[in-house]
């Protein structure tokens, strides 16, 4: 190998898997630095025969495995039968004569001065919390931070990250949902002045300077490999992270072969607090930060409510609750299980005010919209769960119709009256449950809450 190599080339590919077609560099430049020695290729997916002389295929990207997740067909590129990952396809095809490469060479050497300039002051809980997790990390154990929403699990991650980062240590934070990225950025940016930040997630722009903290959904770790000496995975318990194995996978993936895996939710799943118990640490904080409780959801009723949004009729109850938020200039959201029937609800909405608007998880606007809502020039949003986590928006006031609803079980709904009383100057607000008919659900989550509002530390 020789000695000669390219900086920017080092820092870009530093931890990286990534598709040689897609580098931002020349395919000279990659060329070359192949022929040397300081990038190695790997195939996108591999073929190996079972005992049982069935074909497993591997895709060495986001190691899915899953046999129904891959397509076999004749390739005019490699001139065979040719088998690609249909599960991480979003990122760019991956298949049997698809290269992937990963830097081989050395080094990236990250610097040790970087400066907080987060001037806040944590309470003497949040401060032991802090501090519990820097001892994990400095002993290489994994930590969990169960904490309720709006109790500043962000400002305590500042420390832990700082002293990482001042050991030279490459850390990432990752989680399921773009919307907490996008909460994060501008907050972690603002932290750490001095530290060069990326963010990645679907849609970003690719950088190749060399980011010391990613800030990253988990689907983007499916292009990092023994990258990070500490990962801090932030809403643990969201989906789609819970439902894929293959998630959980990149995040190990990402990982150096002995940095800990830190986790930060309010609702940790049994599974998750069974597996920190035995492996690690758990600090646990049953209070927010400015000592207000948590808000307790009401119930009300609301009768065959989408037999009458089919109808084009908004009930009543909605139309009452949504003026008096106007009236008031409170900033509202209103949680909906059903994408069709928010949208069949927002021009009804809009008969209110015509600047309310209705998001969901593949919506063009959907940033644009939220940015709106926080400054304040609009008055509300119509959501589904996309955004039970990740969003502060202060004296936010939140309605969910048809709490009934499967996809609103005990953690969803915690995290979505979680969005209310964030801020100290606004600790309080409605949170109310219209429903066509009260289920276990919401009736653990509003005693898990009453819980939590009376054994805080």
């Amino acid at each position: 190998m020789t000695t000669t190599f390219d900086t920017a080339v080092r820092d870009f590919l530093a931890g990286r898997i990534w598709l040689r077609l897609h580098t931002p560099f020349q395919s000279e430049v990659i060329d070359a630095h192949i022929a040397s020695g300081h990038i190695q290729t790997i195939p996108g997916t591999t073929s190996t025969k079972t005992l049982t002389k069935r074909t497993r295929h591997f895709c060495n990207r986001c190691e899915n495995d899953n046999p129904i997740r891959f397509t076999t067909f004749n390739c005019a590129k490699c001139q065979g039968p040719c088998t690609y990952c249909r599960h991480c396809l979003k990122m760019g095809r991956v298949s049997s004569c698809t290269e992937l490469i990963i830097w081989n060479g050395e080094r990236t050497t990250y610097p040790t001065t970087h400066s907080l300039a987060w001037q806040g002051t944590l309470t003497p809980r949040q401060k032991q919390a802090s501090d519990e997790l820097t001892a994990s990390s400095s002993k290489g154990i994994p930590h969990l931070i169960h904490a309720v929403c709006g109790s500043g699990k962000t400002e305590m991650l500042f420390e832990p990250i700082h002293k990482l980062l001042l050991e030279g240590k490459r850390v990432c934070i990752a989680a399921p949902r773009v919307d907490v990225i996008l909460e994060l950025e501008p907050r972690l940016r603002a932290a750490f002045p001095q530290t060069a930040i990326d963010a990645l997630y679907g849609g970003a722009k690719s950088t190749t300077a060399a980011p010391q903290l990613i800030l990253a959904t988990t689907h983007q770790l499916y292009r990092f490999r023994h990258a990070f000496d500490a990962i801090f995975v932030d809403e643990a318990d969201a989906f789609p992270y819970t439902a894929d194995e293959t998630l959980r996978r990149a995040v190990r993936k990402a990982a150096k072969r002995h940095a800990p895996i830190h986790f930060v939710t309010a609702t940790p799943s049994d599974k998750l607090l069974a597996e920190i118990k035995k492996k690690g640490h758990i600090s646990t904080i049953n209070h927010r930060y400015h000592g207000h409780p948590l808000p307790v959801p009401r119930y009300d009723a609301l009768w065959n409510y989408s037999k009458h949004i089919q109808k084009d009729k908004l009930p009543k109850k909605l139309i009452t609750w949504t003026t008096e938020r106007l009236e008031q200039q409170q900033p509202f959201l209103i949680f909906f299980h059903h994408i069709g029937l928010m949208e069949q609800a927002e021009p009804l909405f809009q008969q209110l005010d015509t600047r309310i608007r209705a998001v969901h998880a593949a919506h063009t606007d959907r940033k644009k919209h939220v940015q709106a809502l926080r400054d304040k020039e609009i008055p509300g949003l119509l959501t589904t769960t996309i955004l039970e986590r990740g969003i502060t928006i202060p004296n936010v006031q939140v309605a969910v119709v048809g709490a009934e609803q499967q996809i609103f079980n005990k953690g969803a709904l915690i995290q979505i009256g979680g969005r209310v009383g964030r801020s100290a100057q606004c600790p309080t607000g409605d949170f109310v449950l219209f429903h066509h008919g009260i289920t276990y659900a919401m009736d653990a989550a509003k005693n898990d809450i009453i819980q939590l509002n009376k054994g805080g530390q």
